[in-house]
């Protein structure tokens, strides 16, 4: 069976079409279950997903009061039956097909990690569509189940790890308990939104590159996993010039972040 983990906190705005998506999703082999894990919620998050009970038998939905993603995590784990976990940002919308190609695809032996291909949605703020398009044509965006969002482990990966480390990256602290070479992207797709408007990017921006730096401070050696190539001059010339507009708009972003980097509260970037 295949535990579908979804930690959510204060996504009353977005859970419903995440979980919409969920129930309509093929029969995977084995089964699912969803497990939705809300974590300082003050608003709505908990009524909406809990109104999900007749359309996805067996959802569990618990309520924590501290809000904290890893914490969350690890409290979905705890209730999880299934051998297969996957895990879904409460913003993602999943096509049918995702959670039985993602169970296909841990079935494989030895430890796997497996995500879909991901498809950023058609923003309403013209940054965030500049950005978008240039951003998605970067090495990390086309890197093989790049795992934001979603991503899917095995029994052999999940026992990689124990409870999850309390910090931001934990789509990156996952991916890089694999090397490349177990990393598997199935090709259905699934809908991951980016931050809209110039100042929700750049807070995005700031606390990605946090978390990264965290990460690599409390376990350097992950890093080495990353397989992914560095952009080039020549490369990132090229794109700026076919893109003029997106390079300019991610540029300008990567800026702002430079200039002010992230302190040591967390903050949201929606």
């Amino acid at each position: 069976m295949l535990s579908l983990i979804i930690p959510a906190s204060n996504e009353e705005g977005w859970i419903g079409p995440c979980l919409d998506a969920v129930a309509a999703s093929d029969p995977v082999p084995g089964g699912f279950e969803v497990i939705v894990v809300a974590n300082g919620c003050r608003d709505a998050t908990v009524a909406v997903a809990r109104g999900f009970a007749d359309r996805l038998p067996g959802l569990q939905v618990l309520d924590l009061a501290e809000g904290s993603k890893p914490l969350a995590l690890t409290a979905g784990d705890g209730a999880a039956a299934g051998e297969l976990r996957a895990y879904l940002d409460a913003d993602c919308v999943l096509s049918p097909g995702v959670l039985a190609a993602l169970a296909s695809a841990l079935a494989r032996p030895g430890p796997v990690y497996a995500g879909a291909t991901p498809v950023v949605p058609r923003a309403r703020s013209w940054v965030t569509r500049a950005y978008a398009r240039f951003w998605q044509r970067l090495p990390f965006a086309r890197s093989t189940a790049p795992g934001y969002g979603l991503y899917a482990v095995n029994v052999a990966g999940r026992a990689r790890w124990g409870d999850f480390p309390r910090i931001l990256s934990d789509d990156t602290f996952v991916r890089l308990q694999f090397a490349p070479e177990e990393r598997v992207q199935v090709p259905q797709t699934y809908l991951w939104p980016m931050a809209e408007g110039f100042a929700a990017l750049v807070r995005t921006r700031r606390r990605q590159d946090r978390g990264v730096r965290e990460l690599a401070a409390l376990h350097p050696g992950l890093m080495q996993r990353e397989g992914k190539p560095r952009p080039t001059l020549p490369a990132l010339t090229g794109m700026a010039l076919r893109d003029p507009p997106g390079f300019l708009t991610y540029a300008a972003v990567a800026l702002a972040v430079r200039l002010r980097p992230a302190g040591d509260a967390f903050t949201r970037g929606r």
